[in-house]
């Protein structure tokens, strides 16, 4: 009997009580990269922005077609600042909020950096940001929508000026996994991916929005938690993160992943032919960086574990099991 896949694209999102879609007082617009240029344009003079090696290469997008220098800055092994960057006029700090874990780490931040400090929250839909912080989301990384993406920055620029997206033609991804299952509509999914770039910035689509009126955010929150938890109980003691999750555990609002830093170089392979589909952040830090920096390591053998509302705890038990069997 073929296993039910585990992880990968979501498919069309199922829809419950809805209007509670927690980012839903920011600036909505059409996709994670443009979120973030909205924010450096709103700033109107930026002179150079620090950005960790580990991120993914569309963070570069908005950069290079605003003509904003950038540099980069290396992490450790609790995925915090390895060195600290001082900052000199009209220059400011990009940090990511890893897997969604991070959300104390980035209040200590904001007390060293203040203004200087924009939050990258693709990976973290749930942080609640501060007040006046810049910040920006990415909800199509936690549920079944074709794009969208949220700002926040204190004097921002009127996004009125800005035309409105429409996804109908990057939807269809979504609808082949739902009634045929993953490998049905990989091709679209990436096909779908690959429009969000060189986007202009406009504002979210009146289909996006309509749909996340309609999802459960607060259900969807709680089951991430619940699989979370239960994947950390179990698999901690041989997780290379686990003692810093141990400390942070009741720290974070909501993880997108289960971060699992193992040595077993098999490991990630293993667990996509048993039908786990375990993402990679990011396969460009490759290109990057060199073997002996963290961040190549992580890029390596961090695997993304699928903690989210999909699944349940007879799905995380399995990850499990078949993780512990092979170690």
């Amino acid at each position: 009997m073929e296993q039910k896949p585990i992880g990968g694209y979501f498919e069309l999102e199922k829809y419950g009580s809805g209007g509670n879609f927690p980012q839903k007082d920011g600036i909505l617009l059409n996709t994670g990269r443009n979120a973030l240029e909205y924010i450096l344009i709103s700033l109107k003079k930026v002179t150079k922005v620090f950005i960790p090696f580990y991120t993914c290469e569309v963070v570069l997008e908005p950069f290079n077609k605003l003509g904003i220098e950038y540099n980069f800055y290396h992490i450790d092994k609790n995925l915090e600042i390895a060195d600290k960057v001082t900052l000199q006029s009209d220059e400011y700090l990009l940090y990511t909020n890893y897997f969604g874990i991070k959300d104390a780490y980035i209040r200590q931040l904001a007390r060293d950096y203040k203004d200087r400090l924009i939050v990258d929250c693709a990976q973290a839909l749930y942080y609640e940001h501060l007040e006046g912080e810049k910040t920006f989301y990415s909800p199509r990384k936690f549920v079944g929508i074709p794009d969208g993406a949220v700002a926040y920055i204190k004097n921002g620029e009127n996004s009125s000026l800005y035309g409105l997206d429409e996804s109908e033609d990057r939807m269809s991804h979504l609808h082949l996994r739902l009634e045929k299952g993953p490998q049905a509509g990989y091709l679209e999914f990436r096909k779908n991916a690959a429009k969000l770039k060189n986007q202009p910035i406009l504002n979210m689509s009146l289909k996006t929005r309509d749909m996340i009126d309609r999802i459960d955010f607060n259900m969807i929150k709680e089951s991430r938690k619940k699989n979370f938890i239960r994947l950390h109980e179990k698999l901690k003691d041989s997780n290379l993160l686990g003692n810093m999750l141990n400390k942070n555990l009741e720290s974070f609002a909501c993880p997108m992943v289960y971060p699992y830093w193992t040595n077993d170089i098999d490991l990630k392979s293993h667990l996509i032919k048993e039908q786990i589909f375990v993402a990679t952040y990011w396969p460009n830090v490759l290109d990057w960086t060199t073997p002996d920096m963290i961040e190549y390591e992580l890029a390596n053998n961090c695997l993304a574990i699928p903690c989210d509302q999909r699944y349940a705890e007879e799905d995380m038990n399995r990850i499990i099991k078949l993780i512990t069997e092979t170690l």
